[in-house]
């Protein structure tokens, strides 16, 4: 055994000894040791594959291992799957354990369990049999129903149930065969094939636009309509713009100040205003919606607020966090009314330099309400209603920006689908939402803004300790995803670097995403750069932006939409009066809470989009279209056409006449004979075949003599219409 192989050997036992229940594999050791190179990985992976024939390890799956368990008992979520693949979640280390239905005492998708691990043999898959149910998850499925003379059954498609579901036909709420609707289950006899439940709202008939908008939200549990109660309780709140009130804040209404958003929108939560002072510096002001001034802590509307934790935007509408009387009227910033607003007014120069900066109370006038549309002409033109602002504010932002990458700020631009909609939900065209200067001049006035309250809580300066406060984080890329990316841009000539300072990770990455552009490689490598990102959330441990390079970073400038902005206004009003902290315990489920709402709400805008893309299609079976995989499984190809972003599925059956094996590594299907490879990123040229709306499934089949889409370009390829529109929710 030479040195080099003892030194990996007796790293490898100290990464072990720390593990406790976790699995890994021989990447992730590799990362955390500085196996950096494909000779000292080699040797990593062969040293796990060591242990686990001596019985020192246990390789859980091809290629994952942990140290073995004392016990064959532990707990975990349950995972139903229709295909009959179920399995449980542990909770210890988060492995996978496939569970046979025979095994499963009828546990359902979500169910905490506890489980007894079958002793395995190497090579073969571990199996669970599920011995309790600790705590049963909310059971509802969407489905249509069909009704017979004695009972009724939901028939429904859902990827987490394999059967039926019987229904009494007292129990089904004035439903008929036809129907959507949402049903619970009840009950699950030991013996019975099939689950019972109880029909909990008729949704509308199958295939009626309103119907499947309804049904998107339902399977997400996601409301679709608002109590009475609380849109009741919202109508008897007026602006309350008192003279009284106004002494009490800063007046603001003889300064220029305007909005500017996107042509359907209705909440304007944030107003821009901007004025010369005598020094040759700008005072600019970033106006914020006084939503919690109207929402008072523990009401019956802040409860409902807090529960939805975000408004969702789908295809065809708003489904607004608070009623449409406060969310469009009273809290939105309207031109030629008063509005209360939260404000951090800054004195700037036209090169982004802030030399002063104040939070205050605030009362404002909007001016003038623009849209992106017309504020990018002004921008294009130097020509238009205050022209002069919006060209100084311009300046202002594009200076920000630049700072903000020089600094090593990522910067992925990636254009998002719309839809032209007809009055009845029918989808009349496609179109893309691309962000041009009009767009970024009020994304950096919000980033400032948002980094500003951050950082005036976060870092009080004078050794005061920091108050509990909501940030918005972004962790680092992953370490094994990035190392993937490195290594395979290294094969097209790119350097990105995978150790050092977040700004030189960045910058390095930024610099092959632009040099990639209009190269072949250029949908792979942005792709996989994507990926790599951690996802931002809300959290009171601040460990900064990665992605934007802030130190201090929250969400302060979409209350109308947003709740975790609500709870910074709450507290940063509390702070600013020297008010005590809060309980940090409590204010870190709160973040929890409106993080995994906001996933679930960017589940539902896909599942929409997908939706109204599948509609969209279906009166186009049989043409051509060029696209790109972005998608690489054992069980096909997804592909993302160029003109209109809809994407698909080429199932692997539909490829060339031969076997082919997934080649994770290197994002790509290998034809065993021919040695075709379909590969993440390529271009292709496909034909739609299938569109099940209601399923939300496309399946292209690929043109060409032999099968291979890679060979076959349409003689006049589509090209993309663009349009510009609203700013981002989410950063």
């Amino acid at each position: 055994m030479n040195r080099n192989q003892m030194k990996i050997n007796r790293q490898v036992a100290e990464y072990i000894k720390q593990q406790k229940n976790n699995t890994f594999n021989y990447k992730q050791v590799s990362a955390a040791i500085g196996a950096q190179t494909p000779a000292k990985q080699r040797l990593v992976a062969l040293r796990l594959m060591e242990l686990s024939e001596t019985g020192e390890l246990i390789e859980v799956s091809p290629g994952k291992f942990k140290v073995p368990s004392r016990s064959n008992f532990m707990s975990g979520t349950f995972v139903r799957r229709s295909n009959g693949k179920n399995h449980v979640i542990t909770d210890n280390d988060g492995e996978s354990i496939f569970v046979a239905e025979v095994n499963s005492m009828h546990a359902l998708n979500g169910d905490k369990v506890k489980i007894s691990v079958a002793a395995g043999r190497r090579g073969s898959e571990p199996e669970a049999e599920v011995v309790e149910i600790i705590e049963k998850a909310e059971a509802k499925f969407i489905g249509v129903l069909k009704v017979e003379r004695a009972y009724a059954l939901l028939v429904t498609d859902s990827k987490f149930l394999a059967t039926d579901i019987f229904i009494p036909k007292n129990k089904l709420k004035g439903g008929k065969t036809g129907d959507k609707a949402l049903v619970r289950i009840t009950n699950w006899p030991a013996h019975a094939n099939m689950p019972e439940g109880e029909v909990l709202d008729v949704l509308g008939k199958e295939g009626e636009n309103n119907t499947e908008i309804h049904a998107i939200l339902a399977e997400y549990g996601l409301p679709y309509h608002y109590p009475e109660q609380i849109e009741r309780a919202a109508q008897k709140i007026t602006d309350g713009i008192t003279p009284e009130e106004i002494s009490c804040r800063e007046d603001m209404r003889g300064v220029l100040t305007f909005t500017i958003d996107p042509k359907d929108a209705k909440d304007f939560d944030d107003a821009l205003s901007i004025r010369q002072l005598p020094n040759g510096h700008y005072e600019v002001g970033v106006h914020i919606a006084d939503v919690t001034h109207y929402v008072r802590p523990e009401t019956a509307l802040d409860r409902e607020a807090f529960k939805r934790a975000t408004s969702v935007y789908l295809v065809d509408r708003v489904v607004p966090m608070l009623p449409e009387h406060l969310s469009n009227g009273v809290c939105s910033l309207r031109p030629n009314e008063e509005k209360l607003t939260f404000s951090c007014i800054f004195e700037m120069d036209l090169e982004g330099k802030v030399y002063n900066e104040r939070i205050a109370k605030t009362v404002i006038l909007s001016d003038r309400r623009f849209t992106y549309e017309e504020a990018q002409e002004v921008i294009e033109t130097g020509k238009g209603d205050h022209a002069d602002a919006i060209l100084a504010l311009n300046t202002i932002a594009q200076a920000l920006r630049a700072e903000r990458l020089k600094k090593g700020a990522m910067e992925f631009d990636r254009a998002e689908v719309k839809f032209d909609i007809a009055p009845d939900g029918t989808p009349l065209g496609v179109y893309y939402k691309v962000s041009k200067e009009a767009n970024k001049l009020v994304e950096e006035l919000m980033l400032l803004a948002n980094r500003t309250v951050a950082k005036t809580i976060g870092d009080p300066g004078m050794r005061k300790k920091a108050k509990a406060f909501v940030y918005r984080i972004h962790d680092k890329p992953d370490p094994v995803k990035l190392a993937d990316l490195a290594s395979l841009a290294a094969n097209f000539g790119y350097k990105i670097k995978t150790q050092g300072t977040p700004r030189e990770i960045n910058r390095s990455i930024n610099k092959m995403l632009s040099e990639v552009q209009g190269r072949g490689e250029e949908n792979l490598l942005s792709t996989l750069a994507v990926r790599c990102m951690a996802k931002a959330v809300y959290s009171v441990n601040n460990i900064g932006h990665y992605g934007l390079c802030f130190d201090y970073y929250t969400h302060f400038t979409s209350p109308i939409r947003r709740y975790p902005d609500m709870l910074v206004h709450r507290l940063l009003a509390k702070y600013l009066a020297g008010g005590r902290s809060v309980n940090l315990d409590k204010l870190e489920e709160e973040c929890e809470h409106c993080s995994k709402m906001e996933q679930t709400a960017v589940q539902a805008e896909r599942s929409s989009i997908k939706y109204k893309q599948v509609e969209y299609m279906s009166s186009r079976l049989g043409e051509e279209y060029a696209g790109v995989i972005t998608g690489v499984t054992e069980w096909g190809l997804y592909v993302e056409l160029t003109e209109n972003m809809c994407e698909g599925l080429i199932p692997v059956r539909d490829l060339a006449n031969d076997y082919y094996n997934l080649d994770e590594r290197n994002y790509r299907l290998v034809g065993e004979r021919t040695g075709t490879s379909y590969r993440l990123g390529d271009e292709v040229v496909i034909r739609v075949a299938r569109a099940d709306i209601q399923r939300r499934q496309l399946d292209f089949v690929p043109v060409s003599d032999n099968g291979n889409g890679l060979e076959h370009t349409p003689s006049k390829p589509r090209k993309r219409d663009h349009k510009h529109g609203g700013k981002s929710r989410r950063k």
